[in-house]
C-alpha cells in the first residue's frame, strides 16, 4: 500500500462498523479516494450479503420505531452527508431504506455507493439498499459511472461494483 495513505484503514471486513464509515465519510468529505483495498474490501463483503438475500426482502419495523427511506441519491455525496447529519447514521435504532439510483450524473458517485455500503456492512439487518435502473451496465456507461470509476481507481474495481449491482434486491416491503 502507498506510505501517503492516510485514511481510515482495515485489517479485514470484519472490522466495519459505524464508528469507522463515519471516518471514511469524513475523510472522502475531503475529497480524497478510500484506499482500493478497503473499497474492494467493503464490496466483497456485500456483496456476500447480497447474494444471501431475496430478490424481494421484507423488513419488520416495530410498531414505535421509524425507518428512512431514501432515493436517487445520484452521485450527490454531500446531499448524502446532509441527510445523514439531519436524520443520524444508520445503526441499529435508525434504520434506512435507499431505493436504488445511488450512482450516475453526480460526481461523488464512488464515495455515495462506498458510503452506503460500509454502512451495510457495518449494520447489514438495519441498512437495506435496493437495485434502482442507474446500477446496470448500460447506465453506468451512459451516465459516468464507469469512467469515474476507471479515473478513480480501475476497470477491475468496475467489475467488482457491476458483480455487486447484479446481487443487489430489486425491492423491499416493510411491515
Amino acid at each position: 500500500m502507498d506510505e501517503t495513505y492516510t485514511g481510515p484503514k482495515l485489517e479485514s471486513a470484519d472490522e466495519i462498523n459505524g464508528e469507522w464509515v463515519a471516518k471514511m465519510m469524513d475523510y472522502m468529505s475531503y475529497q480524497k479516494i478510500v484506499h482500493k483495498r478497503y473499497a474492494a474490501m467493503i464490496i466483497i463483503r456485500c456483496r456476500d450479503i447480497f447474494e444471501k438475500d431475496a430478490s424481494l426482502v421484507n423488513i419488520k419495523v416495530p410498531e414505535d420505531h421509524e425507518i428512512t427511506v431514501c432515493g436517487d441519491i445520484h452521485g450527490q455525496f454531500y446531499d448524502l452527508l446532509n441527510i445523514f447529519k439531519i436524520n443520524g447514521n444508520p445503526s441499529e435504532t435508525n434504520p434506512y431504506l435507499f431505493n436504488g439510483d445511488f450512482i450516475d450524473r453526480g460526481s461523488f458517485s464512488v464515495e455515495v455507493v462506498l458510503t452506503l455500503l460500509a454502512w451495510k456492512a457495518a449494520y447489514p439487518k438495519h441498512m437495506f439498499m435496493s437495485r434502482g435502473n442507474h446500477e446496470s451496465k448500460n447506465l453506468n456507461k451512459l451516465y459516468g459511472f464507469e469512467g469515474e470509476v476507471k479515473k478513480k481507481y480501475d476497470v477491475k474495481m468496475y467489475d467488482l461494483f457491476s458483480e455487486l449491482f447484479c446481487n443487489l434486491p430489486i425491492g423491499h416491503c416493510i411491515n
